[in-house]
């Protein structure tokens, strides 16, 4: 069995001494690196060599139990975890499960908006020195309990004194214990570590699977360099093994490693298959090594064939318990995570059983070989790809495990070499230290029937997708690719206000703009709606005290004649009659499971592709109510608290742009999810991306309950029904008016106005409303499952069918303005409750979603009209060319009754 080490240790001198464990644990490698010349290359730690998942878990979990055992449980339970970026991200977590009392978090060196830096420090001789420490909780680093750093090797202990010199200013504690799968420091190095421990007055102790040293010659880098610089050129013709040799090979019986292997520059397209290192029996750490016999190949590449569509798989990851280490995972997490892997899994051996193969060539293994397939994780996400990996293994399927890495290593085609193979790629999750490449070893050629890529939802990019991209270079040499995607955690770092001192108006120019942070806080009820206040904030300006109220057949003069925008007066507010009342209830019984589930559906689907906090701002105010339901089903189905706003917009005049700029300041942009109640032709859906061309970060998507006009991809239906919050005005939507936006009230430096109408508490439905539908949650959760799977996997472009039929139907009567023509069921009821309606198209054979509708026309005079081919279920025209002594469609006045 050739010794994965020796193709350097021949060539630059270069030995291990030490434990006979050693050799299993570490092959060798050439870095491409000018600080160091070579690489110990691990066969457990899933990062360049693929391993069976439990193997990889196990040596982690292990290290972790003795751990405890040092410290005894008291003292366990008081300690925190470090694990490093990017190597040993999976192992410290595999150290903090076997620890189990602990949280947990890792070093990174990717920066996240908005969360503050706890600590930082650096690694001398790695390809990217600096790590940041980015926990949610910044007590997370701050006790006096033990510190456990894990790392995957200890080669010079550089790295640990640097992180213990760091925060030991900070925050001193008198113990911490190293933790790595080897220990390869020399005897100076250990006289440097204990006299360092000693001066600091605290405690190191050292846990490591063996221990030995290795033995440089002096001119090792030089060496290294020019062996580096002589086997680059050789890796740029075509790769000389193939996926179709590697099949072969293994169906003669023989070990996929038998066959030797090549390099890979997927960055240039060339193909090939070669095979990688065979993963150990379950009873070794040893990877299988090649037969010294083995045969080269260097026959030509043939011509590949067209690679298969990558398939997507939801993972369905549950909310709230985050994809790693990046800002702390706890113990609490760990548990929700464990009673989650076994169906995600579950989802995953599904996908890889109905694989996607090509008619002609039939499926890859024959019916007595095990499917091999690969778990590839990314760069920093290692651990979460890892417990799916580990719970695939449990099922049943034969898996091995590693990740992408941004390390560049020399792949040479040698069975005494650790790095045999390597696909190159363009970095797919922008970093923000720019574009590059990124490597994945021992890959391409390893006999595997099928790889399942995890990656977070940030590098989930175009990148990813791209013809020279991961998945493509995937596709050219392993059949089947599964890509599963977990949501990038977002951490919730509460708000706490900081107003400077605002300049004076007087001394502004004009035009300029306050910062987001000079604005005030957004309203709240009990003072402002009868919404609770960790319901909603208001960004709006309370305008309770102005009269702003005018008869409806005024106010649709003054609209039609140009003499006034709608938004700068508000109507009368309709109050219901008993009968009307009646009918409110009546549908609201007989409509809130439908609701439940709409709000079900479109919840879970925001937090599937927007990842676990967004920030929900309705659309006051009819996506208030909407808003506030979908916090309530991310609380009772997640425990997840999301914050909610809800902000003007106004048709011909945008939404308020100091209520974005209030937004920015204390949330992310990109976190930002609109919500309205339904859509009817779309025009708010195109106002709003239209204003948010001044706003970028912001996504210009509405999240609805119903869009029967098609105007939008993220939404509970796209059937027109009756939402019972259209029936009424303020007193379903927290005793606040429509929105007010009047150049005399509002100055650029203001939020829209609104007012609170404090005096119709008595006939105020808001929270009964909001208790109906949460009532029904539980009711429809299994549906919602359903609907939420059936819909990430449909394609839900907008296709402007709505905007289309509103076109017609303005030629068709002769209105020639789709401004004029309100499509839906919510709209054609605000068309009844505020303005002047002339007409009511109803779809024949509507039933009980328009019985409110008709019995509000009744009382206004107006005339319904049944029509066959209606996209709605029904459709409200305003009186074209409106003046109060119009008539309607019956030759009778139109008036208000």
């Amino acid at each position: 069995m050739v010794w994965t080490g020796t193709w350097v240790a021949e060539r630059l001198g270069v030995e291990l001494i030490g434990d006979e464990k050693l050799p299993d644990l570490l092959g060798l490698a050439l870095r491409r690196n000018p600080k160091r010349a070579h690489l110990l290359v691990s066969n457990v730690l899933g990062k360049h060599v693929p391993q069976r998942p439990s193997v990889v878990w196990e040596a982690g979990y292990d290290l972790g139990v003795r751990v405890r055992r040092l410290l005894g449980d008291e003292e366990a339970a008081r300690a925190v975890v470090l694990g490093y970026a990017e190597t040993a991200t999976g192992l410290g977590h595999s150290v903090a499960d076997g620890l189990a009392l602990a949280p947990y978090l890792h070093s990174t060196r990717r920066p996240v908006p908005g969360v503050a830096t706890a600590g930082g420090f650096e690694e001398s001789h790695s390809h990217a020195t600096s790590h940041l420490l980015l926990p949610e909780d910044p007590k997370l680093l701050a006790g006096d309990g033990p510190l456990v750093l894990v790392d995957d090797e200890f080669s010079t202990g550089n790295t640990v004194l640097n992180t213990i010199r760091a925060l030991h200013d900070r925050h001193p504690r008198d113990r911490y214990v190293v933790v790595a799968l080897v220990d390869m420091r020399t005897p100076a190095d250990h006289s440097r570590l204990a006299t360092f421990a000693s001066a600091l007055g605290t405690h190191v102790d050292l846990i490591t699977l063996a221990g030995g040293t290795v033995t440089l010659p002096p001119d090792v880098l030089t060496r290294g360099q020019a062996l580096v610089a002589h086997h680059e050129p050789a890796e740029e013709p075509a790769a000389r093994v193939t996926e179709a040799r590697a099949a072969e090979a293994r169906a003669s019986g023989a070990p996929a490693a038998e066959v030797p292997a090549a390099d890979v520059r997927a960055t240039q397209g060339l193909a090939a298959g070669v095979p990688g290192l065979e993963a150990p029996a379950a009873d070794t750490t040893l990877p299988d090594a090649p037969r010294p016999d083995a045969p080269a190949v260097t026959a030509p590449t043939p011509a590949a064939p067209a690679p298969a569509p990558v398939r997507r798989v939801e993972l369905d990851w549950p909310v709230g318990v985050p994809d790693g280490g990046r800002h702390g995972f706890t113990p609490e997490h760990r548990e929700r995570l464990e009673s989650a892997v076994p169906a995600m899994a579950a989802r995953l051996a599904e996908a890889l059983g109905r694989p996607e193969t090509d008619a002609t060539s039939g499926p890859t293994s024959g019916p007595t070989t095990r499917p091999r397939v690969l778990v590839l994780g990314f760069e920093e996400l290692m651990y979460a790809p890892l417990r799916l990996a580990v719970g695939l293994e449990q099922t049943g399927v034969d898996v091995r495990y590693s990740t992408t890495t941004r390390s560049p290593v020399l792949a040479v085609d040698d069975p005494g070499y650790a790095i045999r193979t390597r696909l190159v790629f363009p970095a797919h999750d922008r970093p923000a230290d720019g574009p590059g490449e990124r490597y994945a070893y021992n890959v391409a050629g390893g006999g595997f029937d099928a790889v399942v890529v995890v990656v977070d939802s940030v590098a989930d990019t175009p990148e990813l997708h791209a013809p020279d991209g991961l998945l493509a270079q995937l596709a050219a040499h392993i059949p089947h690719v599964v890509l599963a995607v977990v949501p990038s955690y977002v951490p919730y770092v509460p708000y706490v206000p900081h107003v400077p001192e605002a300049p004076e108006r007087s001394s502004m120019l004009p035009g300029s703009t306050l910062p987001g942070s000079t604005l005030p806080e957004p309203l709240r009820g009990p003072a402002f709606s009868s919404y609770a206040p960790e319901e909603v904030g208001w960004l709006l300006q309370d305008l309770s005290d102005v009269e702003l109220e005018a008869p409806t057949e005024e106010r649709e003069e003054a609209i039609q004649s140009g003499g006034a925008h709608y938004a700068e007066s508000l109507p009368v507010e309709y109050q219901p009659s008993e009968r009307y009342q009646e009918l409110f209830r009546t549908a609201l019984e007989e409509s809130a499971d439908r609701i439940a589930r709409a709000v079900g559906t479109v919840t879970e689907t925001v937090l599937a592709e927007r990842g676990a906090r967004p920030v929900l701002v309705s659309l006051a105010r009819a996506g208030t109510p909407v808003g506030v339901l979908m916090r309530r089903w991310a609380q009772h189905r997640h425990g997840v608290e999301l914050p909610h706003y809800a902000v003007s917009i106004v048709r011909g005049r945008g939404i308020d742009a100091n209520a974005l700029r209030w937004l920015a300041a204390h949330h992310d942009p990109a976190d930002v999810v609109f919500v309205d109640g339904w859509t009817g032709k779309g025009a708010i859906t195109r106002e709003l991306a239209d204003a948010l061309l001044d706003f970028p970060g912001f996504v210009p998507d509405i999240a609805v309950l119903a869009d029967p006009g098609s105007c939008v991809r993220t939404y509970g239906t796209r059937e027109d029904f009756l939402i019972p919050s259209a029936c009424l005005n303020s007193t379903v939507s927290g005793l606040i008016s429509r929105t007010v936006l009047r150049s005399d009230l509002v100055g650029p430096h203001d939020f829209h106005g609104a007012k609170f109408y404090r005096e119709l508490a008595g006939a105020d439905v808001s929270g009964a409303f909001l208790d109906a539908v949460s009532a029904r949650f539980d009711e429809v959760a299994s549906t919602v499952d359903a609907d939420v799977k059936e819909l990430l996997a449909a394609d839900r472009a907008p296709t402007w069918a709505g905007w289309a039929a509103v076109e017609r139907i303005s030629e068709e009567y002769g209105i020639h303005d789709v401004n004029l023509v309100k499509p839906g069921v919510g709209e054609t009821t605000r068309v009844l409750l505020r303005r002047v309606p002339w007409k009511i198209l109803a779809k024949r054979g509507a039933g009980a979603d328009l019985a409110h509708v008709r019995l509000l026309a009744e009382q206004r005079g107006v005339p319904v009209e049944e029509v066959d081919e209606l996209p709605y279920t029904c459709v409200g025209l305003i009186h074209p060319q409106y003046t109060r002594g119009a008539t309607g469609a019956d030759g009778k006045a139109v008036v208000s009754r």
